[in-house]
Formats: structure tokens, C-alpha cells, sequence
């Protein structure tokens, strides 16, 4: 995997990709909040020179800092586009996990005849119908919990709360370390994102997925109400589901080989 940059009016942002064919296609890698490119690092090695594979550090994760907070979900996705252009990729097929997932639903409302597959893992449909007005109010008020709830406890929280796995936790762990020292960072980037999800969802707009897609959800997800939403947009939209046993919200780490096979069996199945 090579790493480059991508500069945009707010901040560098840094990816890494490694590519094979431009005709061919890519699978666009995107983590969830806090977490970075290393999320994905069980799928990258079993994908890298089988595919062309790219992953980034979402603006102000890890590498991509410092990072001016005047973004919203939207500008992710014109982001991400452009730095597909700036890689000559024209056959995305974005694996986003949780927040990941949902900036591949943006990315599908902006760019629909671009994004050529789509996996959910652990994320949640953007459309109005399936949140609560309670939820929302939420999502827009969580950065001082981040910022005041004592390191060391939310830590541990962050970490065992998203994986059942040893080498989940241990991973989700090392990614939260990024920010060991700089909890008020820390609690911005949580923040910021939550409310950029709020906001997003507010907008209603379709946020169809027209291209082929999959759902993956750890059967013991606890983060929000990922299993319910997951539920109920598999019933709403026909989109094929997938739960994950001995899994948690960070399911790919949890189960890193049944995950990418899923993976691997969607792309397959559309060449």
C-alpha cells in the first residue's frame, strides 16, 4: 500500500491505495469514528494484489490532522470523489464500517452512477423514517459527554464496547491511543461526527442505494441501535442481510475472515 495525501480548503487528508487495474474494481475502504485505516487491516491483506484496494484516515483521524472542524458528510463524499479521480479509480465498491457507511450513503445521493457496490458493516440507513427525534436531539449533544467522562474509563469503554474479540479490542484500543493525552481532540472528532450524522439525517433525502449492496451486523452490536435499524432497513429496502455470530459492532474485526468472504463473494458475484 502506498500512502498519499489529498489537500482540501480544511486540511490534508491521508490514504492509502494500491492498484492493480484501473478497469477494474476497487474497494474503497472507509472506518468508522475514532477508528483509522488499521480498522480494515485483516481485509487489506487478504485483498491486496487480488483487487485494487484504498483506505483512508477520515478528515481529522489520526494522519489526517490537523483538521478544521467545518465539514459536514456531504463534503466527505466530494472529497473522497475527488481523491478517487486524483487515483484514475472508476469502479468504487465502498466497504464502510459504521460512520464509513455512512459516507458511502452520501456518496451514493451525490455520485449514484459512480459508486458501483456498496457494503454496510455495522452502519445504519441515513434516511429521516428510521430515527427518532429523541436520537437525533442525542447525536447533536455528545461531545461533552466525550470530552468530561474520565479517560481511563472511556477507554476502556471504547474498547470493549465495540468488539467481543481479543485482537478487536486490542486494535479498537491502539486506535483510540492516537489521542491518549488529547481527550479534548479526541472528544471534538466524536462530536463533530455525530453531529454531522444528526444533521445529515435531518436533511431527508433519499439516500437510495441503486448499485448492488450488502448488510453485515454483529449479532451482539450494542452501539446505539445498529441492530434495530439494520432490521428494519433490510425490511424496508430488500437489501440483502448478514449477521455476524460472535461479533460486535466492529464486526470485521471480530470475524475478519467471514467478513471478507461476504465481501469478496458480492464483488465476485458482480464481475
Amino acid at each position: 500500500m502506498n500512502e498519499k495525501t489529498y489537500t482540501t480548503p480544511l486540511g490534508v487528508i491521508h490514504y492509502w491505495v494500491h492498484m492493480i487495474s484501473a478497469d477494474d474494481f476497487t474497494l474503497v475502504f472507509l472506518p468508522g469514528l475514532t477508528a483509522d485505516h488499521r480498522l480494515f487491516e485483516k481485509q487489506i491483506s487478504f485483498f491486496e494484489g487480488k483487487y485494487n484496494v484504498f483506505v483512508w484516515d477520515a478528515p481529522a483521524h489520526a494522519a489526517s490532522w490537523p483538521f478544521t472542524f467545518d465539514f459536514d458528510l456531504m463534503d466527505k463524499a466530494r472529497w473522497l470523489d475527488g481523491i478517487l479521480e486524483q487515483e484514475g479509480i472508476t469502479k468504487p465498491v465502498i466497504v464502510g464500517q459504521s460512520m464509513g457507511g455512512y459516507v458511502g450513503q452520501a456518496y451514493s445521493e451525490a455520485y449514484p452512477e459512480k459508486l458501483k457496490g456498496f457494503v454496510s458493516i455495522d452502519s445504519a440507513p441515513l434516511q429521516r423514517r428510521y430515527m427518532t427525534s429523541m436520537e437525533i436531539w442525542m447525536l447533536k449533544r455528545m461531545e461533552p459527554i466525550y470530552r468530561y467522562y474520565p479517560w481511563k474509563s472511556l477507554l476502556k469503554a471504547g474498547t470493549e464496547g465495540v468488539a467481543v474479540t481479543e485482537y478487536g479490542r486490542k486494535l479498537m484500543r491502539e486506535m483510540m491511543l492516537v489521542y491518549d493525552g488529547d481527550q479534548k481532540r479526541y472528544a471534538k472528532v466524536a462530536g463533530h461526527g455525530y453531529r454531522m450524522l444528526a444533521e445529515a439525517v435531518e436533511r431527508n433525502l433519499a439516500y437510495e442505494i441503486k448499485c448492488p449492496a450488502l448488510l453485515i451486523c454483529g449479532e451482539q452490536d450494542k452501539a446505539g441501535s445498529c441492530v434495530r435499524y439494520n432490521k428494519a432497513w433490510h425490511k424496508s429496502t430488500g437489501i440483502p442481510l448478514e449477521w455476524i455470530k460472535d461479533a460486535g459492532h466492529n464486526s470485521n474485526t471480530d470475524q475478519p475472515e467471514l467478513v471478507t468472504s461476504l465481501i469478496a463473494k458480492l464483488v465476485e458475484g458482480m464481475r
